[in-house]
């Protein structure tokens, strides 16, 4: 039987996390942007950025993504983090407060489940205890890359060392100074079953070969991640890189519980976009009344609600999911969360916006850049139309397999003669 209900310890992680994010992550925007414009570097930790952290881990919110105590981890289950995760997402920098940020957290999870005691050494350890930050090369700007047999960067093998080529970009976190390693999907034999080919190898951002070309804006804005394109020409790493083997899971161990957090995310902004825009039309009148009181602007409250609700509801069933069967079983319940709380932000973000007119367009509100996440999450760990043809591939074949059995056809009836 599913019970979403919190558990002491969640309880206690969400109001700790919550009252952090009003006290100290929600006041500090608009410093957080005014010391990146002052910086000349938008991918640069702004010092207040920095004062939060030293804070937060102070207060023991750190590294709480990780499913298990080892490392520091406070060993939570998908459903018990999903709510905690909500609560960190309500501002746009709250998981990088707490060194639960993608794509570092989801390259954490990859390097704690499948990396080698020297790999966790070396690159694991730096990373949470956020001395470091890392980036994932997987999306390649000359190919479809929502088909992930399409992927063309190469892989090769030559003694003991893999030699890289490929272009990729996108690649979140690759701009920032801090970024030192990179997990790079490529492929090891383009002649053999496309699903059977792919590998993922840890690379230096140092190594001879690795070109930063640019960083791709987000409908205009540079985010302080940054999302790099690379170049990588023979570039050469010793094979004791290796991360994944080729065909087997590790990527999509990592992507599953990331969708799941995106989601998460996604939820506790569009409650702040909810809350923006009540603030907002309670302090408006047009037409001789409070906003607040115009039917179409209820109607929009109103709706906001309920769908917030109802993607909450299919997030925490899908954290349940995901702890009762393991991700790869609840790839369904994964790919529609995906979708949904794409959607919900869109929807929601776009009612604030409108209701804040003018103001809901300029730089003095986070509006703006909710909604450009919101817009770019329809890509992030696949298109919405890919997670949608798995989907109705599923339903099809599931209500096909639930279907009774035909009745068998009735004898033809024969004129006598």
């Amino acid at each position: 039987m599913m019970d979403f209900r919190f558990n002491e310890r969640t309880t206690k992680l969400v109001g700790e996390v919550r009252e952090f994010v009003n006290e100290e992550v929600i006041p500090n925007e608009a410093r957080h942007r005014q010391e990146v414009d002052a910086s000349g570097d938008p991918y640069r930790r702004p010092p207040v950025l920095e004062e939060m952290r030293a804070k937060a881990r102070d207060a023991g919110l750190w590294n709480l993504f990780l499913p298990t105590t080892e490392w520091g981890g406070y060993g939570l289950s998908n459903l018990e983090f999903a709510p905690v995760f909500e609560e960190m997402g309500r501002t746009p920098h709250g998981s990088e407060v707490f060194n639960c940020q993608g794509p570092d957290a989801g390259n954490m999870m990859a390097l704690a489940t499948c990396g080698t005691d020297e790999q966790q050494e070396q690159w694991l350890l730096p990373l949470l205890a956020g001395e470091i930050t890392s980036c994932f090369a997987m999306t390649e700007p000359d190919v479809a890359s929502s088909d992930v047999t399409n992927i063309s960067a190469r892989i090769e093998r030559d003694g003991d060392e893999f030699v890289i080529n490929g272009r990729k970009w996108f690649s979140s976190g690759s701009v920032r100074e801090t970024c030192k390693i990179c997990i790079f999907v490529g492929v090891t034999d383009p002649d053999a079953q496309p699903f059977a080919t792919k590998a993922m190898v840890l690379v230096p951002l140092d190594t001879p070969g690795v070109e930063l070309v640019r960083d791709m804006t987000v409908f205009g804005y540079r985010q302080t991640i940054g999302h790099g394109e690379l170049h990588f020409r023979d570039v050469r790493v010793p094979v004791e890189n290796l991360l994944e083997e080729p065909g087997s899971a590790v990527g999509q161990s990592r992507l599953g519980p990331g969708r799941l957090w995106h989601a998460m995310r996604a939820i506790g902004l569009a409650e702040r976009s909810l809350e923006l825009m009540c603030n907002r039309v309670a302090s408006r009148e047009t037409f001789g009344r409070p906003l607040a009181e115009h039917g179409v602007i209820q109607d929009w409250i109103g709706r906001s609600r309920i769908e917030i609700e109802q993607t909450r509801l299919l997030a925490l069933r899908t954290a349940w999911t995901m702890d009762e069967i393991g991700g790869r079983l609840a790839r369904r319940e994964i790919a529609a969360i995906k979708v949904a709380c794409a959607k919900l932000l869109l929807d929601v973000v776009d009612r604030a916006i409108q209701a804040h007119g003018a103001a809901g367009l300029g730089q003095d509100t986070i509006l703006p850049e909710i909604y450009a996440y919101a817009r770019s999450l329809r890509f992030v760990d696949g298109p919405d139309e890919v997670h949608l043809r798995s989907l109705g591939r599923w339903e099809v074949r599931s209500q096909l397999a639930a279907a009774p059995a035909a009745p068998a056809p009735a004898p033809a009836l024969v004129e006598s003669a």
